[in-house]
């Protein structure tokens, strides 16, 4: 392959918010002045670029990931994986799905009693000043009545798996009995859902206490998890600092201990950016791993529901449940059966870990210093550390944003005339920015979708996997003037996604997990990006870090077990 320079910039933009922020809307919104402002931006965020880019690959609308690739395996037994050894990981231990059903096992709590704590807990992180805010909706008759039913079973020997009674939220991007799904919006929701999402429906019958629902940044289009309708959601270990997002309110409630694990989505990073920021895991497994059915539908094909857990092992576990062909999404019917046969192996030789030195160099010194000490564990665990190339990183990024953000144009189009003023200023804004992109722009992306794919495939056949920062900076400061109604900032912006969205946009499963911490105590992630099908490789990896990253408990944190 011949050479050729690294590609994506940083950028510096103006920020807006407050009175700024809303004149921007007004000019992007107003027939007169929205033609020059459109323009500007489309230049700014390299759109026209991409234009007069040279490409003759065919367009790829729809991954479809190769099976004959992935690894064979016999059905996952999921209670033969809950025996696997325990991790002795240093640092602060977070309570995890195991150690709450080895709690129930021996009869030293009940689920009521854990339910009422929760119950509590969560009354006491919206009670606070600032309020959490990662739980927005618990329903208290519903995850009661959860509870009473798996205290029975367990009283009877007669569990329904690991998580029966073990508490879990739900992000409100997705369908679950008996909330509405608000999709983070003032104005969605009002009606309870009449069915279960898949990964809900799989959840409840490996009886998963569902706590309700997570908070997100609204229709999952921004990545700070700032939301003006429900509530900024903070960082567990500094509520002055963004959680991330979309996948906000899952991050924090997971690191701040009210569940162990959550489900989550992510279209352009959104499980594996609050992971980060909030150090805790986050997987997002192949395109068309796990069932989008009851997903709302936001970015066809660039969506992926999947898990924020507080180690490996509790994603590995809602993992193993919820993905799986599912009769509701055709799309699922081609994969092959999990794996995760490898997972406690710690040992590392004979896996080959790639990096493109130019990109992961591009990210703050601490993520850098953290991540490189990360990458020295894992090659002292015997993992061989390979230099790679990825060509067209700008055009992935700039292609990834043209994709998302049209389709979730497409997606919000029906509200448009009823509730445009109704969304959140930057939302009106990347909508309205969206709404400019031509039929040509989403053909050419797709286009380049299909070169990206390209070179990430070549590269992966040089390794079994590519690890990065997960973000470019550690979780930002929440601005006071960003303080209800949002802010506009595309500098930041790009800095947090810039290692995250290619995976959304190829396919690729990826996963985040803890680093270590910069010099405030805040978190940094790493990224691994694996071969199709091939979470368990992504899973495996996260959990041998495990071994050497010693966690610190975070400012805000509910002792529920």
């Amino acid at each position: 392959m011949t050479s050729q320079a690294y590609d994506l910039q940083s950028v510096k933009l103006p920020r807006l918010a407050g009175g700024g922020l809303r004149a921007l809307v007004h000019l992007m919104e107003s027939g007169a002045t929205r033609g020059w402002v459109i323009a500007k931006l489309l230049r700014d965020a390299g759109v026209t670029r991409l234009r007069d880019l040279p490409i003759a690959e065919p367009p790829t609308f729809h991954v479809t990931p190769p099976v004959a690739d992935a690894a064979s395996a016999a059905p996952l037994d999921l209670a033969q994986f809950a025996q696997t050894p325990r991790a002795q990981p240093p640092g602060f231990a977070f309570a995890t799905t195991r150690d709450y059903a080895d709690a129930y096992r021996v009869g030293r709590v009940s689920p009521e009693q854990i339910a009422e704590k929760i119950l509590a807990a969560i009354d006491a992180s919206n009670a606070r000043t600032p309020a959490l805010r990662a739980i927005i909706a618990c329903q208290r008759d519903d995850v009661l009545a959860q509870a009473r039913a798996a205290t029975q079973r367990w009283r009877a020997g007669k569990p329904l798996s690991i998580f029966d009674g073990v508490p879990v939220a739900v992000k409100d991007e997705v369908d679950q009995v008996p909330y509405g799904t608000t999709v983070g919006t003032r104005f969605l929701g009002k009606t309870p859902a009449q069915q279960d999402a898949t990964v809900v429906a799989r959840m409840r019958a490996a009886g998963a206490l569902l706590i309700g629902k997570a908070n997100m940044h609204e229709i999952g289009i921004g990545v700070t998890g700032l939301n003006p309708h429900h509530g900024v959601t903070r960082n567990p270990y500094n509520d002055a600092h963004y959680t991330g997002g979309s996948s906000s309110g899952s991050a924090t409630a997971v690191a701040a201990g009210l569940c162990p694990v959550a489900i989550s989505a992510d279209g352009g990073g959104s499980i594996r950016i609050p992971a980060a920021f909030c150090g805790v895991v986050g997987l997002k497994p192949t395109y068309t791993r796990v069932s989008e059915f009851g997903a709302a539908p936001l970015c066809w094909s660039v969506a992926h529901l999947g898990a924020i857990g507080a180690t490996a092992e509790d994603v590995a576990l809602m993992y193993a449940t919820i993905a799986g062909a599912d009769a509701y999404d055709p799309a699922t019917q081609f994969q092959p059966a999990l794996s995760l046969e490898r997972f406690a192996d710690a040992d590392l030789r004979g896996v080959t870990l790639g990096i493109y030195p130019a990109w992961f160099e591009h990210a703050s010194p601490a993520m850098v210093a953290e991540c490189k000490k990360l990458v020295a564990g894992l090659a002292e665990l015997g993992a061989h550390i390979r230099e790679i190339e990825i060509p067209e990183l700008e055009a992935a990024r700039v292609a990834h944003v043209i994709t998302i953000t049209s389709e979730m144009a497409t997606a919000m189009e029906r509200y448009a005339a009823t509730h445009r003023a109704d969304f959140g200023l930057d939302v009106r804004t990347n909508l309205a920015l969206a709404r400019a992109f031509t039929a040509r722009d989403y053909v050419r992306a797709q286009r380049v979708r299909t070169r990206t794919i390209a070179h990430f495939e070549r590269a992966l056949t040089q390794v079994d996997a590519i690890i990065t920062p997960a973000t470019g900076i550690t979780a930002p400061i929440i601005p006071n003037d960003a303080l209800p109604a949002g802010e506009s900032d595309l500098t930041t912006l790009t800095e947090i996604m810039r290692f995250v969205t290619p995976a959304n946009f190829t396919g690729h499963p990826a996963i985040a997990f803890p680093a270590g911490y910069d010099a405030h105590g805040l978190p940094v992630g790493a990224q691994i990006i694996g071969r199709y099908w091939r979470e368990d490789v992504l899973l495996r990896l996260a959990r041998a870090a495990e071994q050497f990253v010693a966690r610190r408990k975070p400012q805000t944190h509910y002792a529920v077990l």
